[in-house]
C-alpha cells in the first residue's frame, strides 16, 4: 500500500496519499485507521487540518473537477467555431486526465453514495452536458456528421477518454513512455484524430 514518510507530511501529501488509499481500497471500504498507517502519521494528526475521509475526498473531486471545467474558461474553449472549440476541449480533457491521473481517476470511480459523491456526479454531468452542448452546436453549424444522435456521440467520447486511466502511467524520469507504450503527446494526438476522424462530416 502507498506510504509517506513521517518527516515529509504535508496537507498536500495527505491528500495525494489519500486519493492513492481511495483508489487501491474503495472510498468505502477506506478508514481514518487506513488512512492513518498509509500516511505514516496519528489519526489526530489528520483531523487537526481534516474533519474526515469525506472532506479529503471532496478536495480530491474537486480538484480533478476544476481543472476540467477551468477547461471550458480557456479562450480556444470559446472563441472559435464549435468544432474548433470542441477539438479544442477534447484535447484539453486528455491533458488534463494524464496530468491529475489520481484524481480524475478517483472522480470517475465515485459512485455516489455520500453526499460529496452525489455532489460530485451532478457536477460530472454537468460538464458532460457543456461538452455535448459544443457537439450539438458543431453539428448545427454542419462541421461534424448529424446522423449519430449527440447524447450517444458524447457518451462515445467520454468513454475512449476516461478508459485512459485504466493503462495509462505517466512517463518515467528517462522520458520513456509509461506502460502502454504512448506518451503524453501522442495520446492527445491519436485520441483527436480517431474522435475527430468519426465525427466530421464527410467532404
Amino acid at each position: 500500500m502507498t506510504t509517506a514518510k513521517r518527516d515529509t507530511y504535508t496537507p498536500e501529501t495527505l491528500l495525494s496519499v489519500a486519493v492513492q488509499v481511495f483508489i487501491e481500497r474503495g472510498y468505502d471500504g477506506t478508514s481514518m485507521e487506513h488512512l492513518s498507517k498509509a500516511a505514516g502519521i496519528s489519526k489526530s494528526s489528520i483531523y487537526h487540518h481534516v474533519t474526515g475521509k469525506e472532506e479529503l475526498l471532496r478536495r480530491a473531486v474537486s480538484r480533478a473537477l476544476d481543472e476540467l471545467f477551468g477547461i471550458l474558461d480557456e479562450e480556444h474553449a470559446r472563441v472559435g467555431t464549435a468544432a474548433e472549440r470542441l477539438e479544442y476541449v477534447v484535447r484539453r480533457m486528455v491533458e488534463v486526465l494524464m496530468a491529475e491521473l489520481p484524481y480524475v481517476t478517483l472522480l470517475l470511480r465515485v459512485r455516489g453514495n455520500t453526499d460529496t459523491e452525489r455532489w460530485a456526479l451532478e457536477r460530472r454531468r454537468e460538464f458532460d452536458h457543456r461538452v455535448a452542448d459544443l457537439l450539438r452546436a458543431a453539428a448545427a453549424e454542419g462541421d461534424v456528421r448529424a446522423d449519430v444522435e449527440v447524447r450517444l456521440a458524447t457518451r462515445l467520447v467520454f468513454g475512449m477518454i476516461n478508459s485512459i486511466v485504466e493503462w495509462y502511467r505517466p512517463e518515467g524520469p528517462d522520458g520513456a513512455a509509461g506502460r502502454g507504450g504512448a506518451g503524453e503527446r501522442e495520446v492527445v494526438d491519436a485520441v483527436a484524430r480517431l474522435v475527430f476522424g468519426g465525427l466530421r462530416k464527410a467532404s
